[in-house]
């Protein structure tokens, strides 16, 4: 599984990183996405649901979400 540790960006960036993240995998890979901005936090799984893609939440802490994203 891939990991990308966006804990370092700040919104709008991990959004357009997980949008190129996600043209490169095949169905069925799974990516490995850690945020930490407030913005991206609320961002990515709220287009990751309107697109369609299964994402689980693994760690939602005060500091890092971290999200497991399959195709």
């Amino acid at each position: 599984m891939i990991i990308i540790d966006l804990t370092s960006y700040r919104c709008p960036l991990p959004l357009v990183k997980v949008k190129m993240a996600l043209k490169q995998l095949s169905t069925g890979d799974s990516v490995h996405v850690l945020l930490s901005d407030p913005g991206s936090r609320q961002d990515v799984p709220r287009y990751l649901k309107k697109i369609g893609v299964c994402h689980s939440i693994g760690e939602d802490t005060d500091t890092v979400l971290s999200l497991t994203v399959t195709k």
